[in-house]
């Protein structure tokens, strides 16, 4: 099986240093040879990496990759200035973008005029019609701020409602967990493809915190076992590669879509586990 036959996606940041936008350059090179469906470029809190990112988009056209993504964050946003934006991503030629609401940059900042990302979401078909292709996001394991599953995937089907075309997932370990929310997400009749979000496993201390403050549930066994290599960076890949493999197999078994990684700007994790998929 090629890539052309599953589909991948991939999720870069922008770099915050020259040195570190070369390195991204080489990695996305890398990575390219995967003949991704399209490539993400995120977006930071209140658009504190506005620029950074859209400088990337622009490389990536460069490039050869036309489906260049840009996240696209309202929070502290108007309307006005989404609008600016909007005309500026159109006039590079981006036709996809990654609607989110976005997280505040300190608990002072201003919240604008869009609330949530199903207002976004809705300001963007409004101002452009049909120009861009709306993914949004989807938290198969609830998201951390939300009322209760149930309000979240409420929020989720709004923004669909709104005019998103499909959704990429928050990371997470659990397939049982994406096979679920789909099929919620299918009983209340929205049926747009939800792309699974894969995260390689590189680095166990750094995983854990991150997951601890955005909601992704480790598995028990998963931890324990990370915790048990201690500092053998060897013994964690190694195990990490085994336990996303065997994941993005059974997401595939089972209907899966597509797979989108979490590149964290390293091209051998992701590489190796499409190798492993028979991907490459």
């Amino acid at each position: 099986m090629t890539s052309a036959s599953f589909p991948v996606s991939l999720e870069f940041f922008p770099g915050r240093t020259a040195d570190g936008a070369e390195k991204i350059r080489v990695v996305r090179q890398e990575l390219y040879t995967l003949q991704p469906d399209f490539c993400s470029v995120t977006y930071g809190a209140g658009g504190s990496t506005q620029q950074g990112t859209f400088s990337a988009i622009a490389e990536m056209f460069a490039e050869g990759m036309q489906s260049a993504a840009p996240h696209f964050a309202c929070v502290g946003a108007t309307k006005d200035s989404v609008r600016e934006q909007l005309n500026t991503l159109k006039e590079m030629g981006v036709r996809r973008i990654v609607a989110l609401r976005g997280d505040m940059p300190s608990p002072y900042g201003a919240e604008g005029e869009f609330r949530h990302a199903c207002d976004l979401v809705e300001f963007i078909r409004d101002e452009t019609g049909d120009h861009f292709l709306l993914d949004v996001a989807a938290y198969p394991e609830t998201h951390p701020r939300a009322r209760s599953p149930e309000h979240d995937l409420h929020a989720f089907a709004m923004k669909v409602k709104s005019g998103a075309n499909s959704a990429i997932t928050q990371y997470f370990y659990n397939p049982d967990a994406y096979f679920r929310f789909v099929d919620d997400a299918h009983r209340m009749g929205v049926h747009v493809p939800v792309l699974p979000g894969i995260m390689p496993i590189t680095n166990a201390t750094q995983l854990m915190r991150f997951s601890d403050m955005c909601g992704a549930e480790i598995p028990r066994w998963i931890r324990l076992r990370l915790l048990a290599f201690k500092e053998d960076i060897a013994s964690i890949r190694a195990f990490g590669l085994d336990v996303v493999t065997a994941m993005c197999e059974k997401l595939r078994a089972g209907g899966a879509p597509a797979l989108h990684f979490y590149t964290m700007n390293q091209s051998a994790p992701t590489l190796e586990i499409c190798r492993r998929l028979g991907l490459r």
